[in-house]
């Protein structure tokens, strides 16, 4: 959690609750929230801060008891209404803790929706600490002054969640073997509507996988330039150029 750079008080923490927010209201925290109010910040009853919860915008709030596992805020007037949201989801192959925390941190801030993280037959981590990846998209969601914090799934075998994949959504593969289109390219011709993005483990995709994949109707192979990415790098790079071109980086910046 961290400090927004708020036009009129540069100092004015933000806060995810889950509570429903309304002005006039009461919301209790729990014991991650009153922690880092008082014993990381060390905001006095009285103080300031912005709160949202993912469904009814952004409002002022003012601290009102202020105790290490008990502190309670009252809700003040809507500073933001929730805004529409493209819907993003990121699929990735689990890596290393630092590089998927990284993962988790970068997809929160260029507007991802859902995290999913994939088993595929080259990845190395199998196992996911699910508790940590939602603290670090919440933290990185108050820092980035967005409303809203993306889901975060159970790890899924490639096989299973291409089954399960919904209608409609289209599904933009990173096929670092050089048999996609040049994404810019790929998302100049993409239909509108729910998209996502699978990037996958270190050692790429297995032949299988990627001939099973083009084979699916919703999924488009792309091309991420001349370089061989690490699976952070690729995220970051794919979710920058997607936002820019077809997501909400085209929109006028709120006043």
């Amino acid at each position: 959690m961290s400090e927004p750079a708020d036009a009129n008080d540069p100092t004015r923490a933000r806060l995810f609750v889950t509570a429903a927010l309304d002005t006039g209201g009461d919301v209790a925290l729990d014991a991650r929230a009153a922690h880092y109010l008082t014993t990381v910040l060390r905001l006095k009853p009285g103080a300031e801060i912005a709160v949202f919860n993912g469904r009814d915008g952004e409002f002022a709030a003012k601290l009102v008891t202020a105790r290490k596992r008990a502190s309670a805020l009252e809700i003040g007037a809507q500073r933001r209404a929730q805004p529409p949201e493209p819907d993003v989801w990121l699929l990735f192959a689990p890596v290393k803790r630092a590089r998927i925390d990284l993962i988790a941190e970068k997809a929160t801030e260029l507007g991802v929706t859902r995290l999913c993280p994939v088993i595929t037959r080259r990845t190395a981590v199998a196992r996911v600490n699910l508790a940590r990846l939602a603290a670090i998209a919440i933290e990185a969601a108050e820092q980035c002054e967005r409303l809203s914090v993306p889901t975060v799934d159970p790890p899924l075998p490639l096989e299973t969640v291409l089954a399960r994949w919904p209608a409609g959504r289209t599904l933009l593969v990173g096929d670092e073997a050089g048999g996609g289109r040049p994404l810019g390219a790929a998302l100049a011709d993409l239909k509108p509507g729910p998209w996502a993005l699978l990037v996958g483990p270190e050692g790429g995709f297995a032949e299988a996988e990627l001939d099973a994949l083009r084979r699916f109707q919703f999924v488009t192979p792309v091309g991420l330039g001349p370089r061989v990415l690490r699976a952070d790098t690729a995220v970051t790079a794919a979710l920058a150029v997607v936002q820019c071109l077809i997501g909400d980086w085209g929109h006028p910046p709120r006043s």
